[in-house]
């Protein structure tokens, strides 16, 4: 029984470690500015790694000081963990799966289209309810102005490589043909009727494209992108924890027979 309970706090162990990188996800991700302006979307890695943490930690105090009853309350919780990140890593796969992103000839950076992304992330972004607050937070951050601290000429920002949201959000889409002014000032299109969000752009710092079908799809590229990377620390953390919490299974079941043996003498 000494050998499975040392086996189950080693192996709790290691799982309590993988929560340090599902806890730095998180963060990583609620930190980023457009993650910032979509509230429900920030913390819920981070929830789910102190979640992770707490019970890696009830079964490292149940097999270090042989509480079987912590042991067992362990397994029930951990197999609610498991399930629970499960549903979220394939939640967030199926989510992060379609893109709208196309290239555009000339430039370094990619735009993006709103219906090329999947509808059940985008109907809750793009709603009219939360559009607004989204759009106005957006406006407040740094995304757009710092564009015009980093690039001079048209050159150096049709060859940089910026992000899907200020692709999308602080600029005019290609297709309307405006004259490079600067990254957040274009004028002149020789193609307004090309795209709908030719006449919505407005070189108003307040304004920009901010209410355009491309800021929407942008801000969901950049979603997209940052999801996908924090999917993949999450895929390998519910290996591993799927991995602890068979084994671990297997060394508390065949503790039982010995604990049975141990009350009869």
């Amino acid at each position: 029984m000494a050998v499975s309970n040392n086996l189950t706090a080693i192996l709790n162990f290691i799982a309590l470690i993988c929560s340090v990188p599902i806890i730095a996800a998180g963060i990583w991700l609620a930190s980023k500015p457009d993650n910032e302006c979509i509230t429900w979307l920030r913390w819920p890695v981070v929830f789910i790694g102190i979640l992770s943490l707490l019970v890696s930690l009830l079964g490292f105090v149940g097999a270090y000081w042989n509480k079987q009853s912590l042991l067992a309350l362990y397994l029930w919780v951990m197999a609610i963990l498991i399930i629970l990140l499960l549903v979220f890593v394939v939640l967030a796969y199926v989510s992060t799966s379609p893109t709208g992103e196309y290239g555009v000839p000339g430039r370094a950076y990619s735009e993006y289209r709103l219906d090329g992304f999947s509808p059940l992330l985008r109907n809750h972004i793009t709603s009219s309810e939360n559009w607004g607050k989204i759009r106005a937070c957006l406006a407040a951050t740094q995304v757009c102005p710092k564009l015009s601290q980093e690039y001079i000429s048209a050159e150096q920002f049709f060859a940089g490589h910026i992000s899907p949201v200020q692709s999308g959000c602080c600029k005019p889409p290609t297709i309307c043909g405006y004259q490079y002014v600067n990254p957040i000032m274009w004028i002149n299109p020789v193609n307004p009727v090309g795209d709908a969000d030719c006449s919505i752009w407005n070189n108003n710092p307040t304004q920009l494209c901010y209410n355009c079908d491309s800021c929407k799809a942008g801000l969901l590229g950049n979603l997209r992108m940052e999801w996908r990377k924090a999917n993949v620390i999450l895929i390998v953390v519910v290996v591993v924890l799927l991995c602890v919490y068979l084994i671990a299974c297997s060394a508390f079941r065949n503790a039982q027979p010995q604990e049975l043996f141990q009350r009869d003498k």
